[in-house]
């Protein structure tokens, strides 16, 4: 297994920054792939992931990636080594929107590429929307403007429910069955997602390194109806490119096509064997971002 460091090779720097919410401030943590020399210039690569991951998910991506962008990774509030909120209630998007705007003004930079895995890909689709976007070109990975009810619920069935766990082996099982439909994953990338994905406790247990009250929020915030973001779908200008697991149970192949009927100008890659979501673990779905950057 290979563990990421500060002493790799291709070492990321890891930071922070205070975010603001109607409970105070909190710090946010990001880490920092191909931070540029004097004089250097490389275009910055904003990658952020899904509703119960972390950072740490792009490091392979991050690795091969930073020869040429800065590539930066946050932990969204509540997850990884960034801070627990107060009140499960500023769990939502206006937050998490608030806070990767920050971000964005922290990295001092005009314009940005988007990466966003899931929550990572609304997130990033919202921001694209707006008027003055610094969003210059927008990569969503196994997400779209049309989510289900059905497959929200089942996310809300274990999100924020997995206590405290005996063993780390015991931590790897629970993870490889709530993320089955990842790919690829080798047996060294799960145990590489694992040492990321959890903490020791007190008592020598392992738990992982979410506030489960995110999954309380998550919960309050399904609805009765399936969620509809068409209209921010259309505001979007930059171009876009769209990945999908061909058997994926949460992004449907119906609203992936449909998306480019509509909308910004948009390039779809489907990847074999690949449920919810591709990890851009491997050198094909690395290559198919790094070729669409180039030539986008």
């Amino acid at each position: 297994m290979k563990i990421y460091t500060k002493q790799s090779v291709k070492a990321y720097s890891t930071h922070h920054f205070l975010g603001l919410g109607f409970h105070g401030f909190h710090r946010t943590h990001y880490l920092e792939w191909g931070t540029p020399a004097k004089h250097e210039r490389k275009e910055t690569l904003v990658c952020v992931h899904g509703v119960t991951r972390n950072a740490h998910d792009f490091d392979y991506f991050a690795e091969n990636m930073c020869d040429k962008y800065r590539v930066v990774c946050p932990d969204v509030v509540g997850r990884g080594e960034s801070d627990h909120l107060p009140e499960h209630q500023g769990y939502d998007y206006l937050q998490y929107n608030a806070d990767m705007n920050a971000l964005l003004a922290r990295l001092n930079e005009t314009e940005v590429d988007w990466l966003g895995s899931s929550m990572g890909g609304v997130i990033g689709m919202v921001l694209a929307s707006v008027a003055q976007s610094p969003i210059r070109r927008l990569i969503i990975n196994d997400i779209g403007p049309d989510i289900s009810r059905d497959a929200l619920t089942r996310i809300g069935d274990y999100i924020g429910r997995s206590g405290d766990f005996e063993t780390i082996e015991d931590a790897e099982i629970y993870l490889r069955e709530i993320y089955a439909e990842f790919g690829p994953m080798t047996d060294d990338d799960w145990k590489q997602m694992v040492h990321y994905s959890t903490r020791r406790t007190k008592t020598g247990k392992f738990r992982l390194k979410m506030d489960p009250a995110v999954g309380d929020a998550f919960r309050d915030d399904i609805s009765l109806f399936d969620v509809d973001m068409w209209d921010t779908w259309e505001k979007i200008t930059c171009p876009v490119l769209i990945l999908r697991g061909k058997n994926s149970s949460f992004f449907s192949e119906e609203t992936a096509h449909k998306m480019l009927t509509c909308g910004p100008e948009a390039t779809l890659v489907e990847f074999d064997d690949v449920g919810h979501t591709p990890t851009l673990r491997n050198d094909e779905q690395v290559a198919v971002i790094r070729n669409w950057l180039a030539e986008n």
